[in-house]
């Protein structure tokens, strides 16, 4: 674990990550991540010493040594078809409560064709430019590579260049024998959505609806019921994230309300009706309205503990339990905080790193 941002340094300043014509602020540094990542271990609670799930044999560097990584992960793979029964108990395998409550993993991971879009816009035509996003870059494609996905980046885009490059990405073939995606947008923003590199914080602006509408069930096939992991890290305001607090006087407690619903029965059909959206999960860097921190030497607070949450635990939590991970993180940082939005996954993820 690095320190969060907390006491005053003064070699390094924070920049407000998107925001047009924002001023700069005295922060903290902190330490980029280090360390392995236990990727080939799945098995939570397990301690077995001289079983690939123990930390000095079952490790798998993400982005590390590639013969290493093979190795461990065919080791890996022979401890599984030995045990198999009580290693996929916990995950939802047959024999569980709740039986398959996890998402499948189609292929094996020499036939597998993970991708990744990656868009980071830097350079603007009328805004400042986001200094340190090459980092965020490098330490994104980094951890994505090493969970076994073809990352494809794509840098300094208008809004309507982004559109196609989705749409290009959304057809491609490869998603058909894979069993998830990640798309990852870095850039400045707005309430509505994302800066293309001609925004003057009005104009040329990606809705965040489009990237949704792209990726649908029925503008992309080919990855439904697939996972399809959405990292956004912009700005989506110009306010402070923090609030000044009298911890002596107790805040009202909401009224807790709950929706009405009502069901709808269907006559038999020879066409199956499915969700037009589902399977997204969605982490913003910041809630409505506030601004992102970025570092220019460093890259952005959300992308560098995100980075780090996933090298610590994709190996045995899954996604949603890992962006709470990245979310607490930010408990010592009032000034920003993550948040998980319009998320329709079904069942859990787990990346199962080394399988």
């Amino acid at each position: 674990m690095f320190p969060g941002p907390g006491a005053v340094s003064s070699t390094t300043v924070w920049h407000c990550a998107s925001s047009p014509g924002s001023a700069t602020t005295p922060g903290a540094r902190w330490a980029a991540p280090q360390g392995v990542v236990m990727g080939a271990v799945i098995v939570q609670g397990c301690s077995s010493v001289g079983t690939p799930c123990c930390a000095g044999v079952g490790r798998t560097l993400i982005g590390g040594d590639k013969r290493q990584r093979r190795k461990q992960e065919a080791n890996f793979v022979s401890f599984l078809s030995s045990h198999k029964k009580w290693l996929l108990e916990p995950f939802g395998g047959p024999g569980a409560e709740g039986q398959w409550q996890i998402y499948d993993i189609y292929q094996p991971r020499e036939r597998r064709t993970r991708r990744a879009l990656l868009i980071c816009n830097t350079k603007f035509k009328h805004l400042r430019q986001r200094d340190g996003a090459e980092v965020d870059v490098k330490e994104m494609t980094k951890l994505l590579e090493g969970l076994g996905y073809n990352v494809e980046c794509h840098e300094d885009k208008t809004s309507q260049e982004m559109t196609t490059v989705m749409k290009k990405f959304a057809d491609h073939k490869d998603h058909l024998t894979s069993d998830s995606t990640f798309l990852v947008f870095m850039s400045h923003g707005m309430s509505t959505g994302i800066c293309g590199t001609k925004s003057n914080g009005t104009t040329d602006i990606l809705s965040f609806n489009t990237i949704y509408e792209n990726f649908n069930n029925k503008h992309c096939r080919a990855l439904m019921g697939k996972p399809k992991v959405v990292i956004i890290q912009c700005c989506r305001g110009d306010n402070i994230g923090s609030v000044q607090i009298r911890d002596s006087i107790d805040p009202e407690m909401p009224t807790s309300t709950s929706d009405g619903w009502r069901c709808v029965e269907l006559q038999g059909s020879k066409t199956r009706e499915a969700h037009l959206e589902s399977d997204f999960a969605t982490l913003y860097s910041s809630t409505p309205d506030t601004v992102s921190w970025r570092s220019p030497t460093e890259g952005s607070v959300f992308i560098q503990r995100l980075v780090e949450q996933f090298r610590n635990h994709a190996f045995n939590s899954d996604l949603q339990e890992m962006f709470r991970k990245v979310q607490r993180s930010f408990e010592n940082f009032p000034r920003q905080l993550p948040t998980q939005e319009r998320t329709t996954m079904l069942k859990k993820f787990y990346l199962f790193p080394g399988l």
